[in-house]
């Protein structure tokens, strides 16, 4: 049992909006009284910060280790998608997530994953379909269903997706979406359907139609997409509607911050620091009924301790009234855990990754440095002994994705945006079904870097001239199996590698997973084919010219 102890300090309020000097009487975990306290410590007290939208997934660490690293910027609560390893594993990779996050006093507030499959168009490995789903919403520790991908589904009335919607409702769990780039009309059905949250919004005017239809705008700023600067101006004018957000955040950037760094970003910028603190504390609270505190009498005793609300540096963190976190360091300890996984790939061999030329012009993927938005062009393919290769002056490489859940031939395409002037880079991090992606200057690195991967079951890897660096991620192919500040530095260090092989992109390998990402136009690269996330149809490589 844990002894009762005081707190004092300026104690920031955010559910009556004030800031006064203060003492917490904290007992058994929970917060037994808040009082006055005129000679109160110099420093600020504030709610445990919460990561509104998140795929822990995507640190490439367990829930656990996510937690040793995040608690150190403050962050004592998560609402977490476990959309990236349901995919893979389906409901079993729901239960690691949550069974692994139970090792660690920080809460994780899963959500039921409405999207497994994302689409019909990938191979996944595996399916969660509406019975599972009111399965999952049954529970307790399910928070919400799950980002709703399929936004043509809802809106063309699909029955399976909206029975997974109804099943929400009749639980009382609120559904968080994702819908970039829908008009007004379109998005006035989709929240119409009970959707209630969006992260894909990259400019005000389509979060103000989104607010204006009765959703909430989680403000996105990750390892990929980073949307802060266009739409922090939401704090000024509609500061109940917002909340912070991660999405994707990968381990070199947990150990440098989190939630923190966006508070200090607003501040900064002039934003009222209680509108700021809101976003990542009250905000997500009320809206995903969470079990995180928020400092008031009962609550449980989860909070952070900085120096001042405009420097905002975290000098200690507890969660239940327990210390996790202190200048800098974290105070929880590493935990054992299983390394479930599903990879049936076999080692492939150049001949595999021919692509024999054909009349017309090639449609060439265009990605962008930081966005999940692609592009696409024609061009004329540069073409050797009757096949068609990289074309490393144009900047036009050969990308690959591969069944990894039973053996069939790697589907082909060619892309631009990456820059590389040789070698190669493949990860099993690929969304959303995670399939092999790579791509290439030339065949040989390219097979190298897969064949890496299958070797190890799931992974990172850069190849150059045969010399080869992975990261492996014996979890399910998207996490790795040890300690998350040496996952961090390995995963800085293989991404350095990537980077010198030429090119543009901060985060070549975030970029490289959402290559396949089909729900997320223009056009991207399934296990089965070319895809036009406009017309939501496959697309062949070739546009025949006209005689």
């Amino acid at each position: 049992m844990q002894s009762p102890f005081t707190l004092t300090g300026q104690i920031v309020d955010v559910v009556a909006g004030k800031t006064f000097p203060g003492k917490l009487e904290i007992v058994d975990g929970k917060i037994a009284s808040v009082s006055l306290c005129e000679d109160a410590e110099n420093q600020f007290i504030v709610p445990g910060l919460i990561d509104a939208h998140v795929h822990i997934e995507s640190s490439m660490l367990v829930p656990a280790e996510f937690a040793r690293l995040a608690v150190v910027h403050g962050t004592t609560a998560t609402v977490s998608d476990p959309h990236e390893i349901a995919n893979v594993l389906g409901m079993d990779g729901v239960d690691f997530m949550i069974e692994n996050g139970n090792l660690t006093p920080f809460k994780f507030h899963f959500g039921a994953p409405s999207c497994v499959p994302a689409t019909g168009f990938e191979s996944s490995g595996a399916v969660i379909d509406s019975s599972q789903i009111e399965q999952l919403l049954k529970r307790e520790d399910i928070f919400y269903l799950s980002e709703m991908m399929n936004f043509p589904g809802v809106i063309f009335g699909d029955k399976e997706v909206h029975q997974k919607l109804a099943f929400a409702k009749q639980y009382n769990k609120p559904i968080d979406g994702h819908a970039p780039g829908l008009d007004t009309e379109n998005i006035g059905k989709y929240a119409a359907s009970g959707i209630t949250t969006d992260h894909e919004c990259t400019n005000i005017a389509e979060a103000i139609d989104k607010i204006n239809a009765g959703m909430h705008i989680l403000i996105r700023e990750g390892s990929a997409a980073r949307n802060f600067d266009a739409l922090v101006s939401l704090l000024g004018t509609h500061p109940e509607k917002v909340m912070f957000c991660s999405d994707d955040k990968h381990p070199d950037d947990l150990v440098a911050g989190h939630i923190n760094l966006l508070i200090k970003r607003a501040i900064k910028m002039g934003f009222d620091a209680m509108a700021v603190l809101r976003a990542c504390t009250l905000n997500p609270v009320k809206h995903y009924k969470l079990t995180s505190g928020l400092l008031q009498a009962g609550d449980a005793a989860d909070l952070v301790i900085v120096d001042s609300l405009k420097d905002f540096n975290v000098k200690q963190t507890y969660i239940n009234g327990n210390l996790v976190a202190a200048e800098g360091k974290t105070l929880l300890q590493p935990s054992s855990y299983q390394t479930p996984n599903c990879f049936k790939a076999q080692p492939i061999k150049a001949s595999d990754l021919e692509m024999e030329a054909e009349n017309g012009k090639l449609k060439v993927i265009r990605a962008f440095d930081g966005d999940l938005v692609t592009g696409n062009f024609l061009t004329n393919p540069l073409v050797a002994d009757g096949k068609v290769v990289s074309d490393v002056e144009k900047d036009i490489l050969k990308i690959t994705v591969i069944n990894r859940y039973e053996l069939s031939k790697p589907a082909i395409g060619f892309i631009t945006g990456f820059g590389l002037q040789r070698g190669a880079m493949a990860s099993t991090v690929a969304h959303d079904s995670h399939n092999i992606i790579c791509i290439g200057t030339n065949d040989a690195d390219m097979v190298s870097a897969i064949n890496s991967l299958v070797a190890n079951k799931g992974g990172i890897a850069v190849v150059d001239g045969g010399n080869i660096d992975i990261l492996a991620l014996p979890v399910a192919g998207l996490m790795a199996a040890a300690d998350g500040y040496a996952v961090a530095k390995k995963y800085e260090s293989i991404n350095k590698k990537a980077i010198t092989l030429g090119g543009p992109l901060k985060a070549p390998f975030m970029t490289l997973s959402f290559m396949a990402l089909l729900v997320i136009p223009e056009l991207k690269l399934s296990d089965k084919g070319l895809f036009d996330g406009l017309k939501f149809e496959f697309t062949d490589l070739f546009e025949p010219t006209l005689a």
